[in-house]
């Protein structure tokens, strides 16, 4: 049987968003919610009040987790997945939860990082339901952020007799297109697409960015940005989209569509950092620029009291270039690393090693782009820019064809 599309959307990725907030009670007024929200927030408050009366209800939480959940990705609002977990809690602390529980449990741990935890609640749901389509393509984003991509390429593989073309070729070329194989996957993805007529918005969304950043990479914008438009027009709400579309942006010197952009979507983190690094660039933004900046720095501060390290790619963004604090930069940035590999962290990774003249700091990005043919035309500036301080690693990344 097919997993349907609406679940497997619900896994694609969530890196932008800031860790769930849990209230203490149903009773906790987070924040008002538009107008516009007033009937969902009606039927999900009388959802949480059936919960409430009988807890131990495993179809009515799980069922209202998973419209958490849904909606977290939806509005762009983490503060969804805290709800979400405290609706799991009768069972969040079980070493061995139902399995609604755990693929749930599962979707929420990789959406705040916690990578280990994600895959060993995902490996027991395979163990039990190997036919779990979304356990697979959890798995598979998991592993390709981690850079584990042998493993992530075959648990894509495995989607390809539990749900579309579309999804598997789009898993398949998520991993393909870091991993020296980018023009071949963009060019099976593109077709496929084209060939999905009917697709689920959200999925076709996902599709389109994926190749909006492989468009990206090749240093072909014009393509790159019609993409990131067609898929704006499907999820214009979608904050890892948006994200990466503000990135493009940002790189060809177009502050002031960034603020256009982002105008209302300031309460995501990433997207405020996106906002004060395009208005830093805009004279006469100064006051916009400064109370952009004295909010995020509160936002960190908080995150770190809490322990909270799913920012950090974006913590040392903001420290290399609005704080200008080049040694916090660079750590953070090898923190991150140690985490996460996707081309966004070789990048700042690459740039905070540079700022700090620390050559020997960017060896294993540079090892990382030679061992598994990481094709992107930032990361070749910057790669360049290293000189002869690094010139055996260069030399990896030349006869890689990276160069």
């Amino acid at each position: 049987m097919k997993t349907p599309i609406s679940l497997l959307c619900a896994c694609l990725p969530l890196l932008a968003w800031a860790a769930p907030y849990t209230p203490k009670d149903g009773g906790t007024v987070i924040e008002q919610l538009p107008r516009r929200a007033d009937a969902t927030q009606i039927a999900l408050r009388g959802l949480r009040q059936q919960l409430n009366a009988t807890p131990g209800d495993l179809g009515l939480a799980t069922g209202l987790a998973r419209r958490y959940i849904a909606l977290a990705r939806s509005e762009t609002d983490p503060r969804y997945l805290g709800y979400a977990q405290a609706a799991l809690a009768p069972w969040w602390r079980q070493a061995a939860p139902p399995l609604p529980v755990r693929l749930l449990r599962a979707t929420i741990l990789q959406s705040t990082h916690q990578f280990g935890p994600a895959l060993q609640d995902l490996d027991a749901v395979i163990a039990q339901e190997p036919a779990n389509g979304q356990a697979w393509l959890t798995r598979a984003t998991v592993l390709t952020v981690r850079g584990d991509y042998a493993k992530a390429t075959a648990a894509c593989a495995r989607l390809s007799a539990l749900t579309t073309q579309l999804v598997t070729v789009t898993c398949i070329a998520n991993v393909a297109s870091v991993t020296g194989r980018a023009a071949t996957s963009e060019r099976l993805l593109d077709l496929t697409l084209q060939r999905s007529a009917g697709a689920a918005p959200g999925l076709e969304s996902w599709a389109l960015t994926l190749l909006a950043e492989m468009a990206t990479r090749r240093g072909e914008t014009a393509l790159a940005e019609a993409r990131y438009k067609k898929a704006l027009a499907q999820q214009p709400r979608d904050s890892y989209l948006l994200g990466a579309y503000t990135d493009f942006l940002l790189d060809q010197q177009r502050p002031q569509d960034v603020v256009k952009l982002l105008q209302d979507q300031q309460r995501i983190d990433a997207l405020l950092l996106r906002h004060a690094l395009a208005l830093q660039a805009l004279p006469g933004r100064q006051t916009a620029f400064l109370a952009a900046k004295a909010e995020l720095a509160a936002r960190f501060r908080a995150a770190m009291q809490r322990g909270d390290t799913v920012h950090q790619r974006e913590q040392a963004r903001f420290a290399l270039f609005l704080q200008q604090d080049i040694p916090a930069a660079l750590q953070l940035a090898q923190q991150n690393w140690a985490i996460q590999k996707e081309v966004p962290d070789m990048r700042i990774l690459l740039e905070a090693a540079l700022a700090a003249r620390n050559y020997g700091a960017a060896r294993p990005v540079l090892a990382w782009i030679a061992a598994n043919g990481v094709e992107d035309t930032a990361l070749q500036r910057l790669v360049r820019q290293l000189g002869p301080q690094d010139g055996a690693k260069i030399s990896a990344a030349q006869k890689a064809g990276v160069l």
